[in-house]
């Protein structure tokens, strides 16, 4: 998925927007990258578009949600409907491995270090889950009751490699082969997938 990829905000909004929305996204996803997530302000971003602030904010709500929409983890084009569930684990644990491997990931670590002490950045975190983790595997398990909680332990699962092998650089764990790691982590995630919470 490439960035120009990336669903716009609410429908509401006209076609003759999208060129404004889209230089709005645009300004802030290299603002994110380069400044980190906590240093990054709406103001910056309003500059860089060539829009007032005010714009910036009827379009997208506050930072957090303008992060989550520059933001796609891999997850908005993931549909799991239609892969067999015993690989679900392992298709998913690509998905949120492959963008971080492939180092197009520099706003989503800044995110990540701001997370453990910003509120406004762990909320833009949950974001993520809500947008866009939790649907794909809602659309896949539609008949489970605690697919949420599976939700969260499987994406608790996914930051811990992400902090460990693409932020701290830990081994052996950084030099890992990706696709033992991405057996590996799938293994996991599909064990929280195939057993009851109860």
């Amino acid at each position: 998925m490439t960035h120009s990829d990336v669903r716009g905000p609410a429908p509401r909004f006209s076609e003759r927007s999208a060129p404004t929305r889209q230089a709005i996204l645009d300004a802030a996803r290299a603002r994110f990258a380069s400044d980190g997530y906590d240093k990054t302000t709406v103001r910056a971003i309003a500059a860089d578009a060539g829009v007032a602030a005010a714009m910036v904010m009827r379009y997208y709500g506050s930072k957090a949600d303008l992060f989550a929409a520059t933001t796609r983890a891999g997850f908005t084009a993931l549909d799991l409907t239609q892969v067999p569930r015993h690989e679900i684990g392992e298709r998913f644990a690509r998905a949120s491995l492959e963008p971080w491997e492939r180092g197009d990931s520099a706003a989503m670590a800044a995110l990540h270090r701001s997370a453990v002490t910003h509120p406004d950045a762990a909320a833009a975190v949950q974001r993520l889950i809500d947008t866009q983790l939790l649907p794909a595997l809602k659309d896949a398990f539609p008949d489970d009751p605690d697919i949420e909680v599976k939700a969260g332990l499987m994406h608790s699962q996914g930051l811990g490699v992400i902090v460990g092998r693409y932020l701290l650089r830990l081994e052996p764990l950084a030099s890992l082969d990706f696709e033992d790691l991405v057996r590996s982590v799938g293994r996991t995630l599909q064990h929280h997938l195939d057993h009851p919470m109860r």
